[in-house]
């Protein structure tokens, strides 16, 4: 059913059974909660629901429904195989299999930093290390540049970086899962200066202020710390860390207006599983979609080109289009 000239008193009262007050709020109804999450008045947070489709199309039914998100964020986990991550992350694998995943998605490298260069460059640009960016300066723009340069907006949001385009690791953070750091032609590097920004936390920084005010960059990238993104602690920390910050994003006016779509993948595995793994979809159009298409980082370049509306980088434009997979 299209979402376009229903009222919200009409979507909630015929998919939700429920009453409604103010059917102009996107949270005049409070949204469906995960399989296995209790409801309970003691324990139930905002953390604990996800908004579902309908939801989705009850908040934008004031308005014209868009066809497709405008908007992409992609958050990058680490070192496990497709298998490992469904078992060991029950939250993202939930997720998953209520939106959208993949079967049959490679990593392109290892170890991690090319992985990370695919992603956004389209190329491994012949790095076969995770050495910081003096010993791997690259000449070229990225997919982020690109969209910058045709007056759109990009942004990285690194957990734990001390400053913006931090080029050296430092605590928990990591240069080598920074990519934009690589890039040192003159524009590249101003725009990884001004954009490529600390997270900071779920209740104040730059990511926070974004998700609040619905001013999410058309493509952007979140990278959690070494612990969040379980390379140095567990695939439940890494649950738990996707569990306060999915909600908030799900939350906030980009997704709940269909603007945005959430793109989860992991660099590379563990060198035990031929470098398939998994990727998840979250996108208010996506439920149920187990795409089998031959993906990779390169798709998720293509992607974030697609939705930039700029010249696809590199190998991503041959790669088949995550866009097409999953019907967005």
């Amino acid at each position: 059913m299209s979402r376009v000239g229903l009222t919200c008193a009409a979507v909630l009262c015929a998919a939700l059974g429920m009453a409604v007050v103010g059917c102009g709020s996107p949270h005049a109804a409070v949204p469906p909660m995960l399989p296995g999450a209790s409801r309970g008045t003691s324990t139930t947070t905002a953390a604990d629901e996800i908004p579902s489709a309908k939801t989705v199309a009850a908040a934008t039914s004031v308005a014209p429904a868009r066809s497709a998100p405008d908007k992409a964020l992609v958050i990058i986990e680490e070192n496990r195989t497709e298998g490992a991550a469904l078992a060991g992350m029950p939250y993202l694998a939930s997720l998953a299999a209520s939106f959208g995943q993949t079967s049959d998605y490679q990593a392109v490298a290892h170890p991690s930093l090319p992985n990370y260069l695919a992603l956004i460059g389209g190329s491994t640009f012949d790095v076969a290390d995770d050495q910081p960016p003096a010993d791997h300066p690259i000449s070229g723009v990225s997919v982020l540049d690109r969209a910058i340069a045709a007056s759109t907006t990009a942004k990285a949001y690194l957990e734990d970086m001390p400053s913006p385009c931090a080029l050296t690791p430092t605590g928990d953070y990591a240069v080598k899962h920074n990519p934009w750091a690589y890039f040192t032609d003159q524009g590249a590097r101003r725009n990884c200066q001004s954009f490529d920004l600390p997270a900071g936390t779920t209740t104040d920084g730059a990511l926070h202020d974004d998700v609040e005010s619905g001013t999410l960059p058309t493509i952007g990238m979140l990278v959690p710390n070494l612990c969040h993104d379980a390379h140095n602690c567990s695939l439940g920390a890494a649950d738990d860390w996707l569990r306060q910050w999915l909600p908030i994003l799900m939350h906030g006016p980009d997704y709940l207006g269909g603007h945005l779509a959430i793109v989860i993948t992991f660099d590379e595995d563990d060198s035990s599983g031929g470098n398939t793994v998994l990727t998840a979809v979250i996108a208010p159009g996506v439920q149920h979609i187990s795409s089998a298409a031959p993906l990779s980082h390169y798709s998720v370049a293509r992607y974030l080109a697609e939705i930039a509306a700029v010249p696809v980088p590199g190998l991503a434009a041959t790669a088949p289009s995550l866009a097409t997979a999953f019907g967005m």
